[in-house]
């Protein structure tokens, strides 16, 4: 399978349970909730996405022809002669159009540890070690198991208790960024909503983009 990848870095997990875990991240190109372009935003199932996943422009991005040539380049970006676990994230766009067993069979090949985030929509392929998905409007949700399930909140008529009942470790509510606010990325209004909702709903966490906190990708 020929893989299409905006971007790779290498970083800290900002969001959810495994907060501060150093982390490989690939994000690949395409979503099927949005186009990535502005004038469809409107229109979009997902419509305050806050990631460029268009093209295949960004640093480390790219055109791979099969698994072990993208693992390849995924593994070059860990620290060598560290310990630690090697430890792999893909995410997009939505990452399930393009992932496949053969590349996360190649991932453990080269030792790594495999995590997916994923809207949800699509079923996740076997071998995933940790699994998160963050369910986007009305859009059908086929992966009701994993890891973590992770809702950015609030969302119209979306109702977190909703997904309470599912097959998740860990249930996380993400104050919605307002993409439409450059000088405020996370409304003290949106932060305050998930605040209240966990304290008075305590099945819920709290997950905050802290990556954004810190000024790091």
């Amino acid at each position: 399978m020929n893989y299409s990848v905006k971007e790779i870095f290498y970083s800290l997990q900002g969001e959810g349970a495994r907060t501060g875990r150093p982390a490989v991240f690939c994000r690949f190109t395409g979503c099927n909730l949005w186009s990535g372009e502005e004038r469809h935003r409107s229109t979009a199932e997902c419509n305050f996405c806050d990631t460029d996943f268009v093209g295949t422009d960004g640093v480390g991005g790219g055109k791979f022809a099969d698994a072990q040539k993208l693992s390849t380049r995924l593994a070059s970006y860990w620290p060598e002669r560290h310990r630690g676990a090697p430890y792999v994230v893909f995410t997009g766009g939505e990452p399930l159009l393009q992932l496949d067993r053969q590349l996360i069979d190649a991932m453990r090949d080269q030792g790594f540890e495999v995590a997916v985030e994923t809207n949800g929509t699509l079923l996740a392929p076997a071998g995933i070690d940790w699994l998160c998905v963050s369910p986007k409007g009305q859009a059908g949700l086929r992966q009701t198991t994993g890891s973590e399930l992770k809702l950015v909140f609030p969302q119209a008529n979306v109702n977190p208790e909703d997904f309470i009942g599912l097959g998740f470790d860990h249930f996380y509510l993400q104050p919605r960024e307002e993409i439409n606010r450059p000088d405020e990325h996370l409304s003290s209004d949106n932060i305050k909503q998930c605040t209240v909702y966990c304290l008075s709903h305590p099945q819920w966490q709290l997950s905050l983009q802290t990556h954004k906190f810190l000024g790091i990708r």
